[in-house]
């Protein structure tokens, strides 16, 4: 997928917008309004915020919110996208996460709530790839480039004195070039900062419990402390309400960025699977399980010790802040 700077920028900026519309704490969100028991009801909109089993939706056309319940009967269908979205379609409860477009029909139950029977989205409006390396690349040599004909825009007025006037005029709008295709690079790498912050990061959210599970080279295997880790961490959702699970996967930088992403999506899904098998943890109480690959290192990739610490899986548990205050 290739951009040109200006679309670059458009696209990351939707992204930006995207994270900030998530990190909005339930206080923000318009109390949602009842939805009639046992009526059948539809809503296709933007999830605002999330409590548990609870995603608050915007209405696309009206701007109302509705509370849509998630239950174990819910079926989550993935609509045709260009961009590829997980690895395991069983998976994709788990994106139900603030800044998702989705459209929901159900009933409404004594609750007022949405209880869907079916959820569907499509991909590319959440999974947009902002963060390609060669769009930042590309700024950065034009940067350079342009700075470079600013140097010698420099060096021909100093040179030819006779036509200063007009190589400082080459000089300056150069410079105007150089200036702003290094801001188009820094908003790049601000973008995908956002992009890439997750779901615990933001301030809604509070992390209740979290573990560090290690893998070896090459592998998506867990191992005995791995599981006793991961033990220990369901047990503690137990009594929890509207808690949810977050994960993360990671890589050493020893492989291809393609076979570092995939490892890193692996153990993810290794780690989802053990905890729902295992942990009884129900699959619509994960939230994206993220693989990032050799990104976000946790030590250096230099020495044996630090590409160990590396080949790691993130868990935490967390609860929306807002949960007490109701919807």
């Amino acid at each position: 997928m290739n951009f040109n700077v200006r679309r670059g920028i458009q696209v990351l900026c939707c992204a930006v917008s995207l994270i900030l519309v998530g990190s909005l704490a339930f206080s923000a969100t318009p109390k949602a309004p009842q939805v009639e028991s046992d009526k059948k009801g539809k809503v296709t909109g933007t999830i605002v915020s999330r409590n548990g089993d609870i995603v608050n939706v915007k209405n696309k056309k009206s701007g109302s919110v509705t509370a849509v319940l998630i239950t174990d009967d819910t079926k989550i269908e993935r609509k045709h996208g260009k961009l590829e979205f997980f690895r395991h379609t069983d998976m994709d409860v788990t994106a139900m996460v603030p800044g998702l477009t989705i459209e929901a029909e159900g009933v409404g139950n004594a609750n007022g709530q949405l209880a869907a029977s079916k959820i569907t989205f499509t991909p590319d409006e959440f999974a947009i790839e902002v963060a390609e390396e060669q769009q930042i690349t590309a700024n950065k040599v034009a940067a350079g480039k342009a700075q470079s004909t600013a140097n010698q825009g420099v060096k021909q007025a100093q040179v030819a004195q006779a036509s200063a006037k007009q190589a400082q005029t080459t000089a300056t709008n150069a410079g105007n070039a150089a200036q702003a295709a290094g801001t188009a690079a820094v908003m790049d790498a601000a973008a995908i900062q956002m992009v890439n912050q997750r779901v615990s990061d933001l301030g809604d959210y509070k992390t209740v419990t979290e573990a560090g599970i290690y893998f070896p080279a090459d592998g998506s295997t867990l191992d005995a402390a791995a599981k006793a880790d991961l033990d220990v961490l369901a047990a503690s959702t137990n009594g929890l309400q509207g808690y949810l699970i977050e994960i993360a996967g990671y890589a050493s930088s020893t492989g291809s960025k393609q076979s570092n992403q995939k490892l890193s999506e692996e153990r993810a899904a290794a780690v989802a699977q053990y905890l729902r098998e295992r942990g009884n943890v129900p699959m619509r109480r994960f939230v994206v399980p993220g693989s990032y690959g050799a990104t976000h290192p946790a030590a250096t990739n230099t020495d044996p010790q630090g590409r160990a610490l590396n080949r790691r899986v993130d868990v935490k548990v967390i609860v929306n802040k807002g949960l007490t205050e109701g919807i």
